[in-house]
């Protein structure tokens, strides 16, 4: 019978992966929705999508770092390269989100807070086979 602690080195990438995922998913949701209770109008389909381009760039922000130490344990010295890769990457799934968004509530009508959930589900999903493929390949950190 395997330990946990086996269990978790075995699968540690992907585990660190959600735990890192679940954080980065709170600071868009948080910040998405401080931007929309306070001064953008969801109901607004520009507003809309302001507030998750915002949402957007701060869970960018945090993913990079929080990927870059903890998930992937880059030793990459070409920060600026891997970062930008990270950031393009980022767009691919910013895109999908806008997509599941301006469905979801402009066309749809259904509730903003609840289809920004399920769009964060389908994004992190993405974000991890990206991030895994293009930005934080093995074999790099030379």
């Amino acid at each position: 019978m395997r330990s946990i602690k086996s269990l978790y080195f075995k699968y540690k990438e992907i585990i660190n992966y959600l735990i890192v995922g679940v954080l980065t998913t709170v600071v868009s949701l948080g910040v998405y929705y401080i931007c929309t209770v306070t001064f953008l109008n969801p109901k607004n389909a520009f507003q809309l999508q302001v507030a998750n381009i915002i949402s957007w760039i701060c869970a960018v922000i945090f993913a990079y770092f929080t990927n870059r130490k903890y998930v992937f344990e880059s030793k990459n010295p070409n920060i600026l390269k891997e970062a930008s890769a990270f950031f393009l990457s980022r767009v691919g799934t910013l895109l999908m989100d806008m997509g599941v968004m301006f469905i979801g509530v402009t066309t749809i009508g259904g509730n903003d807070k609840i289809v920004k959930l399920i769009s964060q589900v389908v994004v992190t999903i993405g974000n991890y086979v990206f991030s895994k493929l293009f930005v934080f390949k093995k074999g790099q950190s030379e």
